[in-house]
């Protein structure tokens, strides 16, 4: 019986080694989802083309595929790029905040699902990334973090109530008052937040002037909030080094 084959976007997430010459790499697909893959002999150069590059956790990918449902493990017949990368793979601090981003939607898409307004949010993401300038990527990862917590229900409530200073992590809501828990933000880095949060447009991101400290410390409190909001979220991994490189 013949397999299906279907055409779909993707994103690649994480690759391993599989084998002498294969991969098995985690991607989000415009139609089905998260999807795990194994790609067959890309590990070998076949007439001068290596094409385990394409597989690298960032990538934004056109993808011809078998899919069968309920599988964990589909397969690739043809692979070619959607996007090529001009500048995020050779600046360090733009690669350092794809690297973020990644990590991100792995700890945050753990379904099967599809979820095209997702899809579109995640290659609009890393292609604006890719052709912005560095002043402009300074704010960009507090930018996607917020809003990549409304597509899983957990976005924090916007209030323009200039009083109200403090975040109440548990209910995703800004306050006045303390709650009565000890899941809660305050400073000036919280006032900093309730401006970025107004961003609806990266392009807009450059308005909001912020210093380092302040920036580290609301990567911080996002990244409580969502361990708070998602189960065996855990720590990020490439936050240390998104927040030592970060101007």
């Amino acid at each position: 019986m013949t397999k299906p084959l279907h055409k779909t976007k993707g994103i690649v997430l994480r690759v391993t080694k599989y084998g002498e010459t294969s991969l098995i790499t985690l991607i989000f697909t415009e139609q089905f989802g998260l999807q795990t893959y194994l790609i067959q002999g890309v590990r070998t150069n076949k007439k001068g083309h290596y094409q385990a590059g394409y597989f690298q956790p960032g990538a934004l990918l056109d993808l011809v595929v078998y899919h069968q449902e309920q599988k964990p493990l589909q397969r690739i017949k043809e692979f070619k790029w959607l996007y090529i990368y001009d500048s995020i793979l050779l600046h360090v601090i733009k690669n350092s905040i794809l690297v973020y981003i990644t990590e991100l939607m792995i700890k945050t898409i753990r379904q099967p699902e599809t979820n095209h307004d997702l899809f579109a949010f995640l290659e609009d993401s890393l292609i604006w990334l890719d052709k912005t300038s560095i002043e402009s990527a300074a704010n960009f990862p507090i930018y996607f973090a917020i809003h990549l917590s409304s597509f899983f229900g957990f976005q924090i409530n916007q209030d323009k109530n200039e009083k109200k200073d403090m975040l109440d992590l548990i209910n995703g809501t800004f306050t006045d008052q303390l709650p009565p828990h000890p899941q809660v933000a305050q400073g000036y880095a919280v006032t900093a937040l309730k401006e970025l949060m107004k961003v609806m447009h990266p392009d807009e991101l450059t308005e909001i002037n912020i210093n380092r400290i302040t920036r580290q410390e609301i990567l911080d409190i996002l990244e409580k909030y969502y361990s708070i909001h998602l189960s065996d979220f855990g720590k990020m991994k490439t936050l240390p080094v998104l927040k030592q490189i970060m101007d």
